[in-house]
């Protein structure tokens, strides 16, 4: 399956950014048809992305979601919110949000339901901590917040985002035959519940992947694409990781 390349800016990115998203969006037109390239920007940012770039194939997403439509929630953006903005995906479950916000499955499977009622795609992300991977409770990890986080369904909308957090600004490395355990493991847990149609859901890998180690990455079985941080923010970076999943 096509590959998935999808930039989470974080709370990063003002308006003098979009000179980076336009440089990926004119960058994107040589892997049309060879892999998909989606940015996540701040909620400030998702319109002025998309007009920014609309004669280009770049996605833009949301970083987060209320479950509800609108209503009083200070602060929050739903789903139809992000749509209405021009975005076409938006992220839940990002290990940030777990543990800043103290987000459990059940919340993050709420997100993914709303996402999938306003017309977006999810990517649903999914990971242990450095404690759960030192306890030896990965797969284990993985297979509650896969039942937790996904909902029931037709799959054909969603995206998984294995994160190992224990890799991530930690100075540990996952090695390709952590990464091929995990994202076979996901594909088994998938195929398990969705049958046939879970074979087709992207499975990306966040973490951490750079322009250095994309292409092995990349190369692992069951690695369907990346969720990509720090290197998303600057142009040239995000490009070459985007370039190795087209076979560039």
């Amino acid at each position: 399956m096509r590959h998935l390349i999808a930039g989470n800016w974080k709370m990063n990115g003002l308006a003098t950014s979009l000179s980076e998203a336009q440089a990926v969006a004119e960058g994107a037109k040589a892997a049309e048809g060879k892999a998909d390239v989606m940015i996540c920007p701040p909620a400030t940012l998702i319109e002025r992305m998309r007009r920014a770039t609309q004669n280009s194939p770049l996605l833009v997403g949301g970083q987060d979601c209320h479950p509800k439509a609108s209503g009083a929630h200070t602060g929050d953006v739903s789903p139809e919110m992000i749509k209405d903005a021009g975005g076409s995906a938006v992220i839940v479950g990002h290990s940030e949000r777990r543990t800043d916000h103290g987000e459990a499955d059940d919340l993050v499977r709420a997100k993914a339901e709303a996402a999938r009622r306003a017309g977006l795609t999810t990517i649903i992300c999914i990971g242990e901590t450095e404690a759960e991977r030192d306890a030896g409770e990965t797969l284990n990890v993985v297979s509650r917040q896969l039942a937790g986080s996904v909902p029931d369904g037709d799959p054909s909308d969603i995206v998984i985002a294995y994160e190992p957090v224990w890799a991530i600004g930690t100075g540990r490395t996952a090695s390709e035959g952590d990464i091929q355990e995990a994202h076979a493991h996901i594909r088994a847990g998938l195929t398990a519940r969705f049958s046939a149609a879970g074979s087709g859901v992207r499975i990306l890998y966040g973490g951490s992947m750079k322009p250095e180690n994309a292409a092995a990455i990349l190369a692992v079985a069951d690695v369907n694409g990346g969720l990509v941080g720090g290197a998303s923010l600057k142009a040239a970076d995000f490009l070459a990781i985007v370039e190795a999943a087209s076979g560039g």
